[in-house]
Protein backbone atom coordinates (compact mmCIF):
# COMPACT_ATOMS: atom_id res chain seq x y z
CA UNK A 1 0.00 0.00 0.00
CA UNK A 2 1.50 3.35 -1.05
CA UNK A 3 1.85 6.12 1.51
CA UNK A 4 0.66 9.64 0.74
CA UNK A 5 3.47 11.98 -0.31
CA UNK A 6 2.69 14.40 2.52
CA UNK A 7 3.10 11.63 5.08
CA UNK A 8 6.46 10.58 3.51
CA UNK A 9 7.82 14.13 3.52
CA UNK A 10 6.71 14.66 7.08
CA UNK A 11 8.27 11.34 8.15
CA UNK A 12 11.63 12.34 6.69
CA UNK A 13 11.49 15.69 8.46
CA UNK A 14 12.06 17.63 5.28
CA UNK A 15 9.12 19.88 6.01
CA UNK A 16 11.05 21.15 9.04
CA UNK A 17 14.25 21.92 7.01
CA UNK A 18 14.00 25.73 7.21
CA UNK A 19 13.86 25.60 10.96
CA UNK A 20 16.78 23.20 11.18
CA UNK A 21 18.96 25.36 8.90
CA UNK A 22 18.12 28.47 10.87
CA UNK A 23 18.99 26.77 14.13
CA UNK A 24 22.29 25.54 12.71
CA UNK A 25 23.16 29.02 11.49
CA UNK A 26 22.42 30.48 14.90
CA UNK A 27 24.63 27.85 16.52
CA UNK A 28 27.51 28.60 14.16
CA UNK A 29 27.08 32.31 14.81
CA UNK A 30 27.25 31.73 18.54
CA UNK A 31 30.37 29.57 18.12
CA UNK A 32 32.04 32.17 15.85
CA UNK A 33 31.22 34.96 18.25
CA UNK A 34 32.58 32.95 21.17
CA UNK A 35 35.79 32.14 19.25
CA UNK A 36 36.16 35.79 18.30
CA UNK A 37 35.77 36.80 21.91
CA UNK A 38 38.40 34.25 22.96
CA UNK A 39 40.87 35.35 20.26
CA UNK A 40 40.16 39.06 20.57
CA UNK A 41 43.13 39.79 22.91
CA UNK A 42 45.49 38.07 20.46
CA UNK A 43 44.08 40.06 17.55
CA UNK A 44 44.44 43.28 19.49
CA UNK A 45 48.05 42.40 20.34
CA UNK A 46 48.82 41.63 16.70
CA UNK A 47 47.22 44.89 15.63
CA UNK A 48 49.33 46.87 18.11
CA UNK A 49 52.48 45.08 16.91
CA UNK A 50 51.70 45.88 13.27
CA UNK A 51 50.93 49.49 14.14
CA UNK A 52 54.19 49.96 16.03
CA UNK A 53 56.21 48.14 13.35
CA UNK A 54 54.74 50.13 10.46
CA UNK A 55 55.03 53.40 12.39
CA UNK A 56 58.82 53.00 12.34
CA UNK A 57 59.41 50.91 9.20
CA UNK A 58 57.50 53.00 6.67
CA UNK A 59 59.07 56.39 7.49
CA UNK A 60 62.46 54.75 7.90
CA UNK A 61 62.46 52.86 4.61
CA UNK A 62 60.75 55.48 2.46
CA UNK A 63 62.02 58.72 4.05
CA UNK A 64 65.14 58.20 6.19
CA UNK A 65 67.00 55.71 3.96
CA UNK A 66 66.52 57.65 0.66
CA UNK A 67 67.48 60.91 2.37
CA UNK A 68 70.63 59.39 3.83
CA UNK A 69 71.47 57.82 0.48
CA UNK A 70 71.19 61.21 -1.26
CA UNK A 71 73.34 62.93 1.38
CA UNK A 72 76.05 60.28 1.22
CA UNK A 73 75.91 60.31 -2.59
CA UNK A 74 76.43 64.09 -2.75
CA UNK A 75 79.37 64.03 -0.37
CA UNK A 76 80.99 60.88 -1.76
CA UNK A 77 80.46 61.00 -5.50
CA UNK A 78 83.38 58.68 -6.22
CA UNK A 79 82.46 56.07 -3.61
CA UNK A 80 79.38 54.16 -4.76
CA UNK A 81 80.21 51.37 -2.33
CA UNK A 82 79.79 53.62 0.70
CA UNK A 83 76.43 54.87 -0.58
CA UNK A 84 75.08 51.35 -1.09
CA UNK A 85 76.47 50.06 2.21
CA UNK A 86 75.02 52.95 4.24
CA UNK A 87 71.64 52.30 2.63
CA UNK A 88 71.77 48.59 3.52
CA UNK A 89 72.93 49.23 7.08
CA UNK A 90 70.18 51.79 7.66
CA UNK A 91 67.55 49.41 6.29
CA UNK A 92 68.71 46.73 8.72
CA UNK A 93 68.78 49.20 11.61
CA UNK A 94 65.27 50.41 10.79
CA UNK A 95 64.05 46.81 10.68
CA UNK A 96 65.53 46.04 14.11
CA UNK A 97 64.09 49.19 15.66
CA UNK A 98 60.71 48.57 14.04
CA UNK A 99 60.55 45.04 15.47
CA UNK A 100 61.51 46.31 18.91
CA UNK A 101 58.89 49.09 18.78
CA UNK A 102 56.31 46.55 17.64
CA UNK A 103 57.02 44.36 20.65
CA UNK A 104 57.09 47.42 22.89
CA UNK A 105 53.61 48.35 21.67
CA UNK A 106 52.34 44.95 22.78
CA UNK A 107 54.07 45.12 26.16
CA UNK A 108 56.41 42.19 25.44
CA UNK A 109 59.69 44.06 25.99
CA UNK A 110 59.96 42.61 29.47
CA UNK A 111 59.87 39.13 27.99
CA UNK A 112 62.64 40.04 25.58
CA UNK A 113 64.91 41.53 28.22
CA UNK A 114 64.14 39.48 31.31
CA UNK A 115 63.60 36.02 29.92
CA UNK A 116 66.52 33.77 30.66
CA UNK A 117 65.49 31.56 27.74
CA UNK A 118 65.75 34.38 25.23
CA UNK A 119 69.12 35.51 26.60
CA UNK A 120 70.49 31.96 26.53
CA UNK A 121 69.24 31.38 22.99
CA UNK A 122 70.71 34.66 21.76
CA UNK A 123 74.06 33.92 23.42
CA UNK A 124 74.16 30.46 21.87
CA UNK A 125 73.30 31.80 18.42
CA UNK A 126 75.95 34.50 18.60
CA UNK A 127 78.53 32.01 19.82
CA UNK A 128 77.88 29.62 16.96
CA UNK A 129 77.80 32.29 14.28
CA UNK A 130 80.54 34.52 15.66
CA UNK A 131 83.41 33.01 13.75
CA UNK A 132 81.88 33.16 10.28
CA UNK A 133 79.05 35.69 10.30
CA UNK A 134 80.55 38.32 12.58
CA UNK A 135 83.90 37.88 10.85
CA UNK A 136 82.26 38.54 7.50
CA UNK A 137 80.42 41.56 8.91
CA UNK A 138 83.65 43.06 10.18
CA UNK A 139 85.34 42.30 6.87
CA UNK A 140 82.44 43.91 5.02
CA UNK A 141 82.80 47.05 7.11
CA UNK A 142 86.53 47.16 6.33
CA UNK A 143 85.84 46.83 2.62
CA UNK A 144 83.15 49.51 2.73
CA UNK A 145 85.38 52.15 4.31
CA UNK A 146 88.28 51.32 1.99
CA UNK A 147 88.31 54.08 -0.67
CA UNK A 148 90.21 51.84 -3.09
CA UNK A 149 87.54 49.10 -3.08
CA UNK A 150 84.32 50.23 -4.76
CA UNK A 151 81.48 48.93 -6.88
CA UNK A 152 82.61 48.94 -10.49
CA UNK A 153 86.29 48.28 -9.74
CA UNK A 154 88.05 45.39 -11.44
CA UNK A 155 89.91 43.28 -8.87
CA UNK A 156 91.86 40.03 -8.89
CA UNK A 157 92.53 37.69 -5.99
CA UNK A 158 93.86 34.18 -5.57
CA UNK A 159 90.53 32.56 -6.39
CA UNK A 160 89.53 34.63 -9.42
CA UNK A 161 89.01 38.07 -10.87
CA UNK A 162 86.23 40.31 -12.12
CA UNK A 163 84.24 43.51 -11.69
CA UNK A 164 82.64 44.27 -8.31
CA UNK A 165 78.86 44.50 -8.68
CA UNK A 166 77.72 44.80 -5.04
CA UNK A 167 79.06 44.68 -1.49
CA UNK A 168 76.73 43.46 1.24
CA UNK A 169 77.16 42.82 4.94
CA UNK A 170 78.58 39.32 4.43
CA UNK A 171 79.53 38.86 0.78
CA UNK A 172 80.83 40.67 -2.27
CA UNK A 173 79.41 39.80 -5.69
CA UNK A 174 81.90 39.87 -8.56
CA UNK A 175 81.16 39.44 -12.26
CA UNK A 176 83.88 37.45 -13.99
CA UNK A 177 85.14 38.15 -17.54
CA UNK A 178 83.03 35.16 -18.66
CA UNK A 179 79.86 36.87 -17.39
CA UNK A 180 79.42 34.68 -14.30
CA UNK A 181 78.31 36.29 -11.05
CA UNK A 182 80.47 34.95 -8.21
CA UNK A 183 79.56 35.44 -4.54
CA UNK A 184 82.71 35.78 -2.43
CA UNK A 185 82.67 35.93 1.40
CA UNK A 186 84.13 39.20 2.60
CA UNK A 187 86.62 37.52 4.92
CA UNK A 188 88.14 35.75 1.89
CA UNK A 189 88.92 39.11 0.28
CA UNK A 190 90.33 40.67 3.45
CA UNK A 191 92.52 37.67 4.31
CA UNK A 192 94.56 37.79 1.09
CA UNK A 193 96.18 40.25 -1.28
CA UNK A 194 93.86 41.90 -3.80
CA UNK A 195 95.24 43.21 -7.08
CA UNK A 196 93.48 46.16 -8.64
CA UNK A 197 94.84 46.66 -12.17
CA UNK A 198 92.10 49.18 -12.94
CA UNK A 199 93.04 52.11 -10.72
CA UNK A 200 91.90 55.73 -10.63
CA UNK A 201 89.86 55.53 -13.83
CA UNK A 202 92.68 54.24 -16.03
CA UNK A 203 94.52 51.03 -16.74
CA UNK A 204 98.15 50.38 -17.63
CA UNK A 205 98.70 47.85 -20.39
CA UNK A 206 102.03 46.04 -20.49
CA UNK A 207 102.97 44.09 -23.61
CA UNK A 208 106.06 42.00 -24.32
CA UNK A 209 107.30 41.74 -27.89
CA UNK A 210 110.25 39.66 -29.10
CA UNK A 211 112.36 40.89 -32.01
CA UNK A 212 115.30 39.39 -33.83
CA UNK A 213 118.91 39.98 -32.75
CA UNK A 214 119.66 41.03 -36.33
CA UNK A 215 117.16 43.93 -36.29
CA UNK A 216 117.76 47.51 -35.15
CA UNK A 217 116.73 47.57 -31.46
CA UNK A 218 116.35 51.38 -31.31
CA UNK A 219 114.07 51.36 -34.34
CA UNK A 220 112.03 48.51 -32.86
CA UNK A 221 111.52 50.39 -29.57
CA UNK A 222 110.54 53.53 -31.49
CA UNK A 223 107.96 51.60 -33.51
CA UNK A 224 106.54 50.02 -30.35
CA UNK A 225 105.94 53.47 -28.84
CA UNK A 226 104.57 54.89 -32.09
CA UNK A 227 102.09 52.00 -32.47
CA UNK A 228 100.23 53.27 -29.38
CA UNK A 229 99.03 56.25 -31.44
CA UNK A 230 97.11 53.86 -33.71
CA UNK A 231 95.05 52.46 -30.78
CA UNK A 232 91.72 54.11 -29.95
CA UNK A 233 91.31 54.86 -26.25
CA UNK A 234 95.01 55.17 -25.46
CA UNK A 235 96.16 58.15 -23.38
CA UNK A 236 98.80 60.66 -24.42
CA UNK A 237 99.83 61.14 -20.80
CA UNK A 238 101.64 59.38 -19.28
CA UNK A 239 103.66 58.88 -22.44
CA UNK A 240 104.08 55.31 -23.72
CA UNK A 241 107.46 53.81 -22.92
CA UNK A 242 109.31 50.87 -24.50
CA UNK A 243 112.29 49.17 -22.89
CA UNK A 244 114.60 46.26 -23.53
CA UNK A 245 113.44 43.70 -20.99
CA UNK A 246 115.75 40.73 -21.47
CA UNK A 247 117.89 38.76 -23.85
CA UNK A 248 115.85 35.79 -24.96
CA UNK A 249 117.05 32.55 -26.39
CA UNK A 250 115.96 33.47 -29.91
CA UNK A 251 115.59 37.25 -29.80
CA UNK A 252 115.47 40.47 -27.80
CA UNK A 253 112.43 40.80 -25.54
CA UNK A 254 111.06 44.36 -25.41
CA UNK A 255 108.46 45.63 -22.94
CA UNK A 256 106.08 48.50 -23.72
CA UNK A 257 103.84 50.36 -21.24
CA UNK A 258 100.88 52.56 -22.16
CA UNK A 259 97.60 53.67 -20.55
CA UNK A 260 93.94 53.61 -21.51
CA UNK A 261 91.08 55.59 -19.97
CA UNK A 262 87.95 54.28 -18.15
CA UNK A 263 88.69 50.61 -18.79
CA UNK A 264 86.39 47.65 -18.91
CA UNK A 265 87.46 44.04 -19.31
CA UNK A 266 86.15 43.73 -22.87
CA UNK A 267 87.75 47.06 -23.81
CA UNK A 268 91.14 45.91 -22.51
CA UNK A 269 91.04 42.79 -24.66
CA UNK A 270 90.06 44.85 -27.70
CA UNK A 271 92.82 47.38 -27.05
CA UNK A 272 95.44 44.66 -26.72
CA UNK A 273 94.30 43.11 -29.99
CA UNK A 274 94.36 46.49 -31.75
CA UNK A 275 97.84 47.22 -30.44
CA UNK A 276 99.16 43.85 -31.60
CA UNK A 277 97.81 44.46 -35.10
CA UNK A 278 99.33 47.97 -35.14
CA UNK A 279 102.74 46.62 -34.11
CA UNK A 280 102.57 43.93 -36.78
CA UNK A 281 101.79 46.52 -39.50
CA UNK A 282 104.57 48.87 -38.43
CA UNK A 283 107.14 46.11 -38.08
CA UNK A 284 106.27 44.78 -41.53
CA UNK A 285 106.70 48.27 -43.01
CA UNK A 286 110.02 48.76 -41.19
CA UNK A 287 111.32 45.29 -42.01
CA UNK A 288 111.53 44.21 -38.37
CA UNK A 289 110.91 40.57 -37.52
CA UNK A 290 108.40 39.84 -34.76
CA UNK A 291 109.04 36.69 -32.69
CA UNK A 292 111.71 35.20 -34.94
CA UNK A 293 111.56 31.51 -35.69
CA UNK A 294 113.45 29.38 -33.22
CA UNK A 295 116.75 28.07 -34.48
CA UNK A 296 118.24 24.81 -33.28
CA UNK A 297 121.53 23.21 -34.23
CA UNK A 298 121.27 19.47 -34.63
CA UNK A 299 124.33 17.29 -34.42
CA UNK A 300 124.56 13.59 -35.12
CA UNK A 301 124.85 10.95 -37.81
CA UNK A 302 122.16 9.72 -40.16
CA UNK A 303 122.27 6.16 -41.31
CA UNK A 304 120.27 4.94 -44.28
CA UNK A 305 119.56 1.26 -44.42
CA UNK A 306 119.24 -0.59 -47.70
CA UNK A 307 115.72 -1.68 -48.42
CA UNK A 308 115.32 -4.75 -50.60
Amino acid sequence: MALPSTVLVDALGVSHAPGIVLGLANSLTDVGAAALVDEWPLLVTAAWFCAGFLLVALPGWFLLVPAARRIVGRRNRNNATLEEAISRYLQLAVLVVAVYVGFASTGFTGFLTDSALVVAAATLALGVAAQSVIGSLVSGTVLVIDPEFNVGDYVAWEGGEGTIRSITLRVTRVQTPDGELVTVPNDVLTDQAITRPFGHGRFQIVERVEVSYDDDLAAALQQLEAAVEDVDGSLDAPDPRAYLDEFGGDGLVARVHFWIDDPDRNDVLAVRSAYARAVKRRFDDAGITVAPTEKRDLEGRIEIADVD
